[in-house]
């Protein structure tokens, strides 16, 4: 592997050197384990020095009471239901499944330093501990040039056996063109994760699930519509130098990974369409850069 050019690198690690000691369960403490109060309790026992409200940054909407993630979550997480969505902690990620639509409508995570190199399944599963009229009927392939698409990569979540399964269960799964999938959804994975090896990352997104009856081939065998597109916000940082990037990625042959830029929006304009509040400073729901965030040169995205 190629070594870092130095001036990229320091570019990239000015904003970090600004705030990571007030990262929460950031190194040694191993993550964040859950919330006492707006304290955050790490995986090693202590309690984090950060000044972050931990019940604001786990928050996912104003709609929603949201758990803190956690990272000790049992294999089989008991779901709980709040009118037709259920809520399903997974090992280091939450996805959030409309009943009514046998799908997911938003997830979350924090991607942390990667450590991992566990194997990623081909095999794909249904979740046994949600009611079967809470997820798709099957977990065999769509066909029709629809991926099995992923929410949550397995990618990010690669230090566990337990969470690579995980996200192969069809409740973190929905249609996704293949052109989308492999293309423009698959490089803000990327940028996740060369970002997280900079800097700890809250990953927050969902579903536009949208009304074309024209794309729904998997209703008879997998129970499920197809979402007319895809949203993703990465916030990274604190006070002044908290960044975020977002997208609304359409489910389309056409959402290339050269096109990917074509879809950059505010944060501001994800809360509107979606109806969600996402935690970022408001000096940075407005903004959206030129372009998405460069890989960086050398980055291992495996």
């Amino acid at each position: 592997m190629k070594p870092y050019k130095p001036l990229l690198v320091l570019l990239l690690l000015l904003p970090v050197m600004a705030h990571s000691a007030n990262t929460p369960c950031s190194g040694k403490k191993g993550g964040i384990n859950h919330c006492e109060g707006t304290k955050f309790v790490c995986n090693d026992g202590s309690t984090s020095a950060s000044t972050k409200d931990c019940t604001a940054y786990s928050e996912l909407g104003s709609s929603q009471s949201v758990k803190p993630i956690s990272t000790t979550t049992p294999v089989t997480p008991e779901p709980t239901l709040s009118d037709k969505v259920i809520k399903l902690d997974y090992e280091g990620f939450t996805v959030w499944v409309d009943c009514s639509r046998r799908g997911a409508v938003k997830f979350q995570y924090n991607a942390q330093h990667d450590t991992g190199n566990a194997k990623r399944l081909d095999k794909f599963y249904l979740d046994p501990n949600v009611p079967s009229e809470c997820q798709q009927t099957s977990a065999n392939a769509y066909g029709s040039k629809y991926d099995r698409g992923h929410l949550v990569p397995a990618n990010h979540l690669d230090s566990s056996a337990t969470a690579i399964k995980q996200t192969n269960f069809m409740t973190n799964i929905l249609p996704q063109s293949a052109n989308m999938n492999r293309g423009a959804w698959l490089l803000t994975e990327e940028i996740v994760e060369c970002y997280r090896d900079i800097d700890e990352l809250l990953v927050i997104g969902g579903v536009v699930w949208g009304n074309n009856p024209s794309d729904d081939y998997f209703v008879q065998s997998h129970g499920v519509k197809t979402p007319d597109a895809f949203w993703k916000v990465i916030i990274r940082g604190t006070g002044q130098d908290e960044r975020a990037i977002a997208w609304i990625v359409p489910n389309s042959q056409e959402a290339t990974r050269k096109n990917l830029d074509k879809y950059l929006v505010t944060v501001d304009e994800v809360e509107k369409v979606t109806g969600e509040k996402i935690p970022v400073a408001d000096y940075a729901k407005h903004d959206k850069p030129s372009q998405s965030w460069l890989i960086p040169y050398g980055c291992n995205k495996g």
